[in-house]
């Protein structure tokens, strides 16, 4: 009786196992039955196109939309990566293209170089920031996009390009030969003192191998400038490779120590990543600046030197980007860039804020609820909260330019008279010395009148909208009296605003008019007199019961053991 109950008991287990492999396999082959419907679907219907649409269309062109709009309603991640494209595929992961070493926008129907690297084939031509593009070898490129005329700059390294250019305060054209270089943009921006004691560095993106240079930076500011502290600025750093952001982090943190994990649907990407090196430095107080533009490998860094309590983190709540995208070949020289899982720091929180699987009936996208943001404990046992991106432990307002400012900006004003003014003006004061002075400032303020620059602030902008929706309720006779007195007192005094808002204007300008003397990295000096994240961070490294204060744990809560 016994042996007839193991043997049923058996058979019964068998047959629930069979039964479930049968359902696994249904749903498997459900599953590839859709695939291969849709894609015929697909196909049949791309042929009928191609047999009766009225007009020629272009496979390549309709395709690729077709590929585009599909992954869109995925995340902004997922991406289908052309052949055309590997060149900025590969700048983007690695910093390095073949090129001039520059950067060009569009204006009406001219592009114009807007930036010249310092070092590169484009600065060492004697380009400069404001020169129009007129031809490129024989060719007129007016009606060129930004893209053509890019994709026709970029290419083999060695190569002579022959540019005919303008400068817009001389009004002449001048030809001349550029020769292509392997360009390789430094990530470190800046690296240097900002007092006596404190080290910097900023670093613009997580491109193969700048954890060494940031390595680098620091040993020299520690061991060779006396540094006795650290400010790592990651403020608008969109990311770039994971395996740096790790290596960054090894630097100041124990062996063996986790960074960051990923889990994903596949069980391949559900990975730990360890401090796999000998740290160089684990004592040195370091303040970690970030912004809303800090995403991805910057938030890695940031969250998980804040978990493991190394670092106070400062400024603006970063991005939220805790998607990882991996690249996979696809034929034909192309290759799809696929989300396949998600970031997770030490102390277990996601840093991801939106919930792109999950969707609005509109298309949009949610924020995480505050009824599902949880809490976790760094290291110490301090408080920290998941719900997307990294909070700072010392928060800092939003800064935010005044409405003259951000027009200024938009409208291109700044950028031409930083253009007039370098022609008339062969060097000017070192960058941390550069003042715009009361001169330079009435010429300015005659630049804004001969270009007849106006604009409108944006509570006039509401406002006109107000009266919109007034007039369409058919509200407005009875309330005109209010709109136009509300309206009086909303003109724009452009006089009385470069005096209410000097301060502002003067900021932007300098920014931008030592940017054409000592580039990028001038610029990053010039503005220490008026970055708050930075005045801030020397305080709390300089106060250093304040800095410990900040990582100690609350009262009350137990510190993590790992």
């Amino acid at each position: 009786m016994k042996t007839n109950r193991i043997l049923k008991a058996g058979l019964a287990l068998s047959l629930v196992a069979v039964m479930g492999l049968s359902f696994w396999s249904f749903k498997t082959d459900q599953k590839n039955f859709e695939i291969s419907k849709n894609l015929d679907i697909f196909y049949t219907l791309f042929r009928e196109l191609n047999l009766f649409y009225v007009e020629d269309v272009k496979p390549e062109k309709l395709i690729k939309k077709g590929i585009d709009d599909m992954l869109e309603s995925l995340d902004p991640y997922t991406t289908y990566i052309p052949e055309e494209d590997m060149d900025d595929f590969k700048f983007m992961t690695t910093g390095e293209y073949g090129g001039i070493g520059a950067l060009i926008s569009k204006r009406g129907d001219k592009i114009l170089l807007a930036e010249p690297y310092e070092g590169f084939p484009a600065q060492k031509a004697g380009l400069k920031a404001g020169d129009i593009f007129v031809e490129l070898d024989g060719k007129a490129i007016n009606k060129s996009t930004v893209e053509e005329v890019s994709a026709m700059l970029k290419g083999p390294a060695k190569k002579v390009l022959k540019l005919k250019m303008l400068r817009p305060e001389s009004k002449k054209t001048f030809e001349v030969d550029v020769v292509r270089e392997e360009i390789k943009i430094d990530p470190v921006t800046y690296a240097g003192m900002i007092d006596e004691k404190t080290g910097y560095v900023r670093l613009s993106s997580f491109t193969d191998g700048c954890a060494d240079r940031i390595k680098d930076e620091f040993l020299n500011l520690r061991d060779k400038k006396g540094a006795k502290a650290l400010v790592i600025d990651l403020r608008s750093n969109p990311g770039g490779l994971l395996g740096e952001a790790v290596k960054m982090v090894n630097l100041f943190v124990k062996h063996g120590e986790e960074v960051v994990n990923t889990k994903g649907k596949v069980a391949q990407w559900d990975k730990t990543y360890r401090a796999t090196e000998q740290p160089i430095d684990t004592v040195i107080p370091i303040v970690v600046l970030v912004n809303r533009g800090s995403a991805s490998a910057s938030e890695i860094v940031s969250g998980a030197l804040q978990d493991l309590d190394r670092a106070v983190i400062i400024g603006k709540r970063t991005f939220g980007k805790g998607l990882v995208q991996t690249t996979r070949d696809l034929s034909y020289n192309t290759k799809l860039k696929v989300t396949t899982a998600k970031y997770y720091i030490p102390s277990g929180r996601c840093i991801q804020a939106l919930d792109y699987s999950h969707r609005n009936k509109d298309g949009s996208v949610g924020t995480i609820p505050d009824s599902l943001i949880h809490e976790f404990a760094t290291k110490n046992g301090r408080k920290v909260f998941d719900g997307g991106g990294i909070i700072p432990d010392v928060k800092l307002d939003q800064d935010t330019l005044c409405d003259l400012a951000f027009k200024l900006i938009q409208d291109n004003i700044i950028f031409d008279f930083a253009t007039r003014f370098a022609s008339a003006h062969t060097a000017i004061a070192p960058p941390d010395q550069f003042e715009i002075s009361e001169e330079v400032y009435n010429q300015f303020h005659q630049y804004l009148l001969e270009r007849k620059f106006s604009y409108e602030s944006r509570s006039g902008q509401i406002l006109k909208g107000l009266i919109e929706t007034a007039k369409r309720e058919r509200a407005y006779d009875e309330t005109k009296a209010e709109f136009d007195a509300l309206s009086k007192k909303l003109v724009i005094n452009v006089d009385a605003d470069l005096k209410k808002f000097r301060k502002e204007v003067c900021s932007v300008l300098a920014d931008e008019i030592v940017t054409r003397y000592y580039y990028q990295k001038g610029a990053v000096i010039a503005s220490f007199r008026d970055d708050a994240d930075v005045a801030k961070a020397k305080l709390v490294l300089t106060n250093h019961s304040e800095y410990l204060s900040i990582l100690q744990p609350v009262a009350g809560k137990k510190p993590i053991v790992r």
